[in-house]
């Protein structure tokens, strides 16, 4: 790669990567719509989190991909700054047609080499493969096509799992997926839900009660990174309390060598509802 060439460096406000980790790699954010019936939000930069799970229950809002304009624009402006090549990293096309949506648009941009990676995975899954992509390109060691295909291996190393206290959300949202399938009528059966290869919803366990679904995701993460190197990401939606007790747990494991803890976007807050935990690795070579 040039060291003069210029890549820019797109994901959706879907990634829950922390705003410094934002600023340091230059990374260009294109916000999901919160939809309320008065208003329209751009996800994350002008709503927050805490604002939606105060209108719960009474107010539930839908949520869109981002606008076509908005990322006409993007791109417009990155063209303007100089930039001749662009790396989108979208989350799963399975979940938004966002991927869709810019993989479309792209073409026609045809004075620029824009690439679009469906990460098939969203929240740290997504950011961790964000980050990925913005090391490689500081490295300037690859070319731009090895770059685009070292981090669709990549994604292949990064694994989500959650836990919600209920199904309600994500059935009005419409991301249930393959989740209802294989659930039961047993009472206070609890779902850890993780992304498969399509880059959908499913129950990888079920088990009973809140307290079983959380050691469950801790005994998963364990168990599928068996002492490897690993990256982790602990995430919540409004339960910060037990984010805090699996990120200690975490902080203890001498194979863990980065750690993130943060609230997930309003965006995904919209379909999962309060109470969410969650634990994202990435697999390091």
């Amino acid at each position: 790669m040039s060291l003069k060439e210029k890549i820019a460096l797109i994901t959706d406000t879907s990634c829950d990567l922390p705003q410094d980790t934002i600023d340091k790699y230059n990374i260009h954010l294109l916000p999901l719509k919160i939809i309320y019936p008065d208003k329209e939000y751009d996800d994350r930069l002008e709503i927050s989190p805490e604002e939606i799970y105060s209108r719960f229950p009474e107010e539930i809002p839908t949520t869109s991909m981002p606008s076509r304009d908005t990322a006409a624009k993007l791109f417009e402006d990155l063209r303007a700054q100089g930039y001749q090549k662009v790396l989108a990293i979208l989350l799963s096309s399975g979940l938004s047609a966002t991927y869709e949506m810019v993989e479309n648009l792209r073409k026609e941009f045809t004075d620029m080499d824009i690439r679009v990676i469906n990460s098939k995975s969203l929240s740290m899954g997504l950011g961790f493969l964000v980050v990925e992509g913005a090391k490689l390109l500081e490295e300037k060691k690859m070319q731009f096509e090895e770059i685009v295909q070292s981090l669709k291996r990549a994604s292949e190393k990064i694994k989500v799992f959650y836990a919600i206290p209920t199904l309600e959300y994500l059935r009005k949202g419409g991301r249930i997926g393959l989740v209802s399938a294989t659930l039961g009528s047993l009472i206070d059966l609890k779902p850890v839900i993780s992304i498969n290869e399509e880059g959908k919803y499913y129950s990888h366990a079920k088990v009973r009660g809140r307290k079983k679904s959380v050691a469950k995701i801790i005994e998963l993460v364990e168990e599928l990174t068996n002492n490897k190197r690993i990256n982790i990401a602990v995430m919540h939606g409004d339960a910060e309390e037990e984010g805090l007790k699996i990120k200690e747990h975490f902080e203890k494991k001498s194979n863990v060598e980065e750690l993130f803890f943060s609230q997930i976007s309003p965006a995904l807050v919209v379909h999962t509802g309060p109470g969410l935990v969650g634990v994202c690795y990435q697999l390091i070579d």
